[in-house]
């Protein structure tokens, strides 16, 4: 049985591909992220500018020409058609408290641009220190904690810019 992905070019043009191009492809790894292709009698010089694989979105240059490509496989579909896409959950606007605990660090301020999985903050309970990252790309509209507070679990710690 062949698997077929859908691969998105630049947002703009669509085509799918199956196992056996894959196969057929005529290239040679140089090194970890640059590639040498042969298509049709004419070479192509292939770099990965960046991969990630969970989200399977790569920026790629071919001759130097940049390009971002998404690719789907056929339960990434089905789970779009099902409405579960990433993207289609609720905006997350605030971070609480996971436990009861101590504030020891505070890392970001108001108005600052933070980028998902930075650190927010330092929540000591039970003797250990939890690192509480930020859920999302966002800037920060206020902070309802200082330094040295005693928080209860679930209260209001970070709020984010809608």
């Amino acid at each position: 049985m062949s698997t077929t992905f859908k691969t998105s070019v630049n947002s703009s043009f669509d085509f799918e591909i199956n196992d056996a191009d894959i196969s057929s492809l005529d290239a040679l790894q140089i090194s970890d992220s640059k590639f040498h292709i042969l298509e049709q009698n004419k070479s192509y010089k292939a770099e990965i500018i960046k991969a990630d694989f969970n989200k399977k979105a790569y920026e790629i240059k071919i001759n130097n020409t940049p390009y971002t490509i998404d690719i789907s496989d056929s339960l990434d579909l089905l789970i779009k058609d099902m409405g579960f896409a990433i993207g289609s959950a609720k905006q997350i606007d605030s971070v609480k408290a996971p436990m009861p605990g101590l504030i020891l660090e505070i890392n970001v301020k108001e108005k600052q641009e933070v980028k998902e999985d930075d650190s927010l903050l330092i929540l000591e309970a039970m003797k250990m220190e939890n690192m509480i990252t930020s859920p999302r790309d966002g800037v920060i509209k206020s902070i309802f904690v200082k330094q040295g507070d005693a928080v209860d679990k679930n209260q209001l710690l970070i709020e984010f810019e809608a």
